[in-house]
């Protein structure tokens, strides 16, 4: 017997025939767009996978309603539209498809660069309406021009070699790319402040986080040089649309492309307004070949699932065996808050990941998955595309970030302790950690300050001086700002000297609050994160 008889699939979204070909091959395939969420819940028990774009929101409610589910996919990079969380919980893989739309972003990128420096789109507008007004449409070249990218992944990277080739220069920004890494690139890797001040073209391809949400913004603009020129087909955000109107309006810009808005549609935005701006309805992914390679992965990734195999970008899938499973996922998520909190402490451009595995650990054939977890956990928050199990080493490796394991019996006292150290190229920091009992998983050091931090929540790390006052200090502040402190601890080696605070806090801290904290006397550094 076939599949066609035991597998159907539900696709509820346009997807490319390409896609749906493939599944018809041996499934049963039924394309039902435009469903509600309550039409979803109600159809939804009779499939064994669903594959969606952007359209179709994939809640809680609808994977718990899918009592047949084994698949989820999505034809596209991001996965915000469905609920991972509760697809683990049900055990159900979720996939995408993260570089079937590479090309396309990266081609519409130099279109639109192309087209601003050349004034295609307003001499076009002008000639249809039987103007003849050459002197009005003046451009630039690009050729000797240096171009700005800021985000060197997989788009950022093919931009780089296709300009490159057109003679021009290209500097690059990404705090997780080696010198050596961009050098090999043919980029020169510089700060986010170096580049907007050399740069005749700045184009920008991070995600959307809240450390690049107005990644550039006015006192990064007025920086710039006279007359430079803005690209963004990334994520509406990361430019603050409001000093780049100001830009604009002043001529200190001459020029914006814009693929993406911080509100879509963007028919109040002002920008619309001017001349000097040039605009696509969020076309980056917007071409057939995209779609068709989208939709071919997705639907190839569902029949690898129907026939016991793992999907090539799967974004949740644990890579144990299930008689492991539950030993090890505990360290996973260990592992996984590790990495988020690392991150979050050091500085600099990221060069060497140690993960040391001691006790019992060191004997297990699988720590390869808490790895990845941790991974995941360093360069998921910060990366523009999906960093998950399958993919996290990749990834890390293709930035030119050296990774390494380390087994050892020592364990200072603990039957197993997992200790993540990263080198970046202004310090190194680390992080121990246990655990207990699956309900019990415990941060135990922190720069060798021992501890028993819950990795939860939000918390600051501060280092400061180990007399009185100081810490009275902080937590004065925090309450001025009404943030509730729930927990503390303090961490010394010798009285007097150096110690660490953690404090765990109710809420997110603002950026001008964790300033005035870091500015108080006995106070060496302090840092916000959130787990």
């Amino acid at each position: 017997m076939g599949f066609r008889l035991k597998f159907k699939v539900l696709v509820s979204d346009p997807l490319a025939e390409e896609g749906i070909e493939i599944l018809r091959e041996t499934c049963d395939v039924d394309v039902r767009t435009d469903l509600t969420e309550e039409q979803l819940i109600d159809v939804i028990k009779d499939y064994d996978a669903i594959l969606v774009r952007s359209g179709t929101e994939v809640t809680a409610a609808v994977i718990e309603a899918g009592a047949n589910l084994k698949f989820i996919g999505r034809a596209g990079a991001g996965v915000d539209n469905i609920d991972t969380e509760a697809a683990t919980r049900r055990g159900i893989p979720v996939a995408n498809a993260p570089s079937g739309n590479t090309m396309a972003a990266t081609e519409h990128t130099i279109a639109m660069m192309l087209s601003m420096a050349r004034n295609i789109p307003q001499a076009t507008a002008s000639l249809k309406k039987k103007e003849w007004k050459r002197s009005k449409f003046m451009g630039v070249e690009l050729n000797e021009k240096t171009l700005g990218i800021m985000g060197l992944g997989r788009i950022g990277r093919e931009i780089a070699k296709r300009v490159i080739a057109m003679d021009m220069k290209v500097v690059g920004y990404d705090p997780f790319i080696t010198k050596e890494n961009a050098a090999q690139m043919g980029v020169e890797l510089m700060d986010a402040d170096e580049l907007v001040k050399v740069a005749d073209f700045i184009t920008v391809h991070t995600p959307l986080t809240p450390e690049t949400k107005h990644l550039i913004n006015a006192a990064r603009i007025a920086t710039m040089k006279d007359g430079v020129r803005l690209i963004n087909c990334a994520r509406g955000g990361i430019i603050d649309e409001k000093a780049m109107y100001d830009g604009l309006v002043s001529g200190k810009i001459a020029g914006a492309a814009l693929d993406v808005f911080e509100n879509e549609p963007p028919f109040e935005s002002p920008l619309l307004t001017l001349d000097n701006v040039i605009v696509t309805p969020h076309l980056g992914a917007s071409t057939v070949e995209a779609q068709k390679n989208v939709a071919v992965s997705v639907a190839k990734q569902c029949l690898a699932v129907f026939a016991g195999e793992p999907a090539k970008y799967a974004v949740n899938v644990p890579m144990v065996p299930p008689d492991q499973q539950e030993l090890m996922e505990p360290y996973a998520v260990l592992g996984e808050k590790m990495g988020r909190l690392l991150v979050q402490l050091v500085e600099g451009r990221m060069e060497a990941v140690e993960v040391i595995y001691g006790g019992d650990l060191s004997k297990n054939r699988f720590t390869r998955y808490i790895t990845r977890s941790a991974l995941k956990g360093l360069l998921d928050p910060i990366l523009r595309e999906p960093v998950n199990f399958v993919n996290a080493e990749y990834v890390t490796r293709e930035r030119g970030i050296r990774v390494a394991e380390t087994v050892t019996e020592a364990a200072q006292g603990f039957k197993n302790l997992i200790t993540l150290r990263v080198k970046t190229d202004t310090m190194e920091e680390t992080v121990s950690g246990t655990v207990f009992s699956k309900d019990r998983i415990r941060i135990t050091s922190i720069g060798g300050y021992t501890m028993d931090m819950v990795p939860e929540g939000c918390v600051i790390i501060s280092r400061h001086l180990d007399k009185p006052g100081v810490i009275g200090r902080a937590s004065t502040i925090l309450g001025e700002a009404q943030i509730n402190i729930a927990g503390m601890q303090v961490g010394r080696v010798k009285r007097g000297e150096e110690a660490i605070m953690v404090l765990n806090v109710d809420a997110e801290v603002p950026q001008a609050v964790m300033e005035e904290i870091r500015t108080k006397v006995g106070i060496f550094s302090a840092k916000f994160a959130k787990l």
